[in-house]
């Protein structure tokens, strides 16, 4: 009984430190092969469905792992919305998710792109851009909801933004 519930414990330690990130994904491609991506909807209709999107989701709670509207994490929504409105199958971890697509710059971001913070030593977050420097994502205080990046906190976390 003692080790099994060290065991836990250390499991809850690691994924607490690795934010929306899963060990087994990691494994799966340590060796930096990346998934296939269709291409996106066209940009004009980009946005449409990034709202739509937002607006069957919006309020769902935070929860780590998390993959349906009982709670869901950040790159689990990044996941969802680009596989239902976009079409596209994105990997499910942050993690992975970074390591696709083009980097740009934040002053490049258009509606779709995403968006990286670090929030921790080893934790980070994703959203997708939408547009006049918002973004949509899964916040662990708010649920899905869409934030500034001019805000302090995003302002001072973010990371890097990627064009799939």
């Amino acid at each position: 009984m003692k080790i099994s519930v060290s065991r836990f414990i250390i499991f809850i330690g690691v994924s607490v430190l690795l934010g929306c990130e899963s060990i087994q994904e990691r494994s799966v491609y340590k060796n930096n092969s990346r998934p296939t991506i269709n291409k996106p909807l066209d940009p004009s209709n980009m946005r449409k469905a990034l709202y739509s999107h937002y607006n069957e989701w919006q309020g769902v709670r935070y929860q780590y792992g998390g993959l349906s509207r009982q709670g869901i994490d950040c790159s689990g929504f990044v996941h969802l919305t680009f596989k239902s409105k976009l079409g596209m199958n994105l990997p499910r971890t942050t993690w992975m998710q970074a390591r696709i697509g083009q980097e740009i710059r934040q002053n490049d971001l258009r509606a779709g792109d995403l968006v990286f913070f670090r929030t921790g030593k080893a934790s980070n977050h994703v959203g997708i851009y939408l547009e006049k420097n918002k973004f949509l994502h899964a916040s662990q205080k708010k649920g899905v909801t869409i934030s500034r990046l001019d805000h302090i906190y995003w302002r001072s976390n973010y990371w890097k933004s990627v064009r799939i």
